[in-house]
């Protein structure tokens, strides 16, 4: 009985996957270039983007306790900010020595420059550099 049921979960999982707007990979959805508008999500140039070395990722953060700390209080300072939408709040931030960089999507340029005048502020930010992007869809 209870092979039936399974075989009946997987197919009716299956089926669904065929379905037009179930949000999968089939899914035409919106692409987001670095500061730039696109129509299509289509990842690639980020993720070809990101695989370049001189470009810093969550795993490039530096371990020091400084570093740490200005890292903590930026992102306790972004999520603070109940003006930003969610995408906002999850943005990668990265911090090396006080040189803070910023980077995924936001909603709109405003929420770009909003996010970089919160780091900013921030006690111990020594720089930022801005690579958020704004969604468009």
């Amino acid at each position: 009985m209870g092979r039936i049921l399974n075989t009946i979960g997987v197919t009716s999982l299956l089926a669904l996957a065929g379905l037009p707007g179930t949000g999968f990979a089939a899914d035409p959805v919106p692409v987001v270039t670095q500061g730039k508008a696109a129509s299509n999500v289509d990842n690639t140039e980020i993720n070809n983007r990101d695989k370049n070395a001189a470009n810093k990722t969550p795993e490039d953060q530096f371990n020091t306790q400084e570093d740490r700390q200005v890292l903590a209080a930026v992102r306790r300072s972004v999520v603070a900010d109940k003006s930003l939408s969610v995408l906002a709040h999850n943005v990668k931030i990265m911090v090396n020595a006080g040189a803070v960089t910023l980077r995924g999507p936001v909603k709109t340029a405003d929420e770009k420059v909003r996010v970089e005048k919160i780091a900013q502020a921030v006690k111990g930010v020594t720089s930022i550099n801005n690579s958020l992007d704004v969604k468009t869809n």
